[in-house]
């Protein structure tokens, strides 16, 4: 089977090698692992790899190149205009060869892969839709079309959506979906995690404005002030990491650490050792890095968007965000003062994880691909 994909995400031609984000990487191998040929559609960047990339393992791989699309700005969306023809080409000449199409939204790309797969009514395709599938959701227009053309088994033929969250009223092409990290045999045989001071607090995640990493200094400096010794970790890198700086020297807030992007291996450790992960981000699809910390029985504290709220049981393994600093710190304070609450949320919150291994995920994907 010659198995195409459809992505925005950048990829990276180095040591003979193709890379690109890790999490995403490590997924798609677990796709191709069980297909003959792989051709990605895809921009590629010249600049060199980091911590946080990975290498495809596939040994019939070919990448077709596109440029990058967007409309933020007058001049990019002339450019995009004047460069879509050369996108649908590629994306023809990927989908011509394929027998399955694979596409991943949301996205420009991806909006234009909806768009030509239409074309090819018979054969076998995916979309992993890595947004928030909320139909209630909040989202850009080109998002809401994105959905529209999936869903829409009409005109749209031979598709399975995987969406993220179990959502009434949905099409019958629409499956319930989940992404994983850890295989079976890394299920610790310790389940009962234990609160003491100093409580050791972590952010993993991109330094960006919707992922609020202020919002965590601003929490755990909320909790310091009502007595409680807490140290905060944050693993990630990006644009807020200026203001995370000087806020820190600011505060002389040597509590908080910034250890910038680092290896799977290394956040895994910060998982195991943490007590809660923070996460108040105002727009997700499947934060794995929930999904993460629970499987290591770090109780995760986030915003309840997306499947969030359905992942943490209504706050039955988890903590969901008001978005008030003074009364999250006490509900925070209230969870740390309870020793037994906070070991059987973290108790519940592995046993909810360690059922989404990669063998499960691996098991799924199957069944997609046949």
């Amino acid at each position: 089977m010659t198995f195409a994909i459809i992505t925005h995400t950048p990829h990276y031609l180095q040591e003979e090698n193709v890379w690109a984000y890790g999490p995403y990487v490590r997924e798609m191998n677990l796709w191709i692992r069980h297909v003959d040929k792989v051709i990605v559609v895809t921009p590629v960047n010249k600049e060199t790899t980091s911590k946080i990339h990975s290498a495809y393992q596939h040994a019939h791989l070919k990448i077709y190149r596109i440029p990058r699309l967007g409309f933020v700005t007058p001049w990019m969306a002339f450019m995009s205009i004047v460069l879509l023809p050369w996108v649908v080409f590629q994306m023809l000449r990927a989908m011509v060869e394929a027998q399955h199409i694979h596409l991943r939204c949301p996205g420009t790309i991806g909006l234009v892969g909806c768009v030509v797969q239409l074309l090819f009514p018979w054969k076998q395709k995916t979309a992993k839709y890595a947004g928030n599938w909320d139909p209630n959701a909040k989202q850009p227009f080109s998002y809401r079309l994105q959905k529209r053309l999936l869903q829409h088994t009409a005109i749209t033929k031979n598709m399975k959506v995987l969406v993220y969250g179990d959502w009434p009223l949905q099409t019958k092409n629409i499956h319930p979906f989940f992404t994983a990290t850890y295989s079976e045999e890394k299920i610790p045989k310790h389940l009962a995690k234990e609160v003491q001071q100093p409580v050791q607090c972590i952010f993993v995640g991109a330094l960006t404005p919707g992922k609020q990493p202020g919002y965590v200094l601003a929490l755990v400096a909320a909790l310091r002030d009502k007595g409680v010794e807490a140290h905060l970790d944050i693993y990630g890198d990006g644009v807020e990491r200026t203001y995370m700086e000087e806020w820190i020297a600011t505060h002389d807030a040597e509590w908080v650490v910034l250890h910038g992007n680092q290896t799977s291996e290394t956040v895994e450790e910060a998982y195991k050792s943490a007590h809660f992960l923070l996460l108040p981000s105002r727009s997700e699809g499947w934060p794995k890095v929930v999904a993460e910390a629970m499987f290591w029985g770090c109780i995760p504290v986030a915003l309840g968007v997306s499947c969030i709220p359905w992942m943490l049981g209504e706050g039955n393994r988890g903590v969901l965000l008001s978005g008030d600093i003074a009364a999250d710190a006490s509900k925070l304070q209230t969870l740390i003062a309870s020793k037994e609450t906070y070991t059987m949320m973290s108790v519940s919150a592995q046993r909810w994880s360690q059922q989404y291994t990669l063998d499960a995920f691996e098991a799924e994907i199957k069944n997609f691909l046949q």
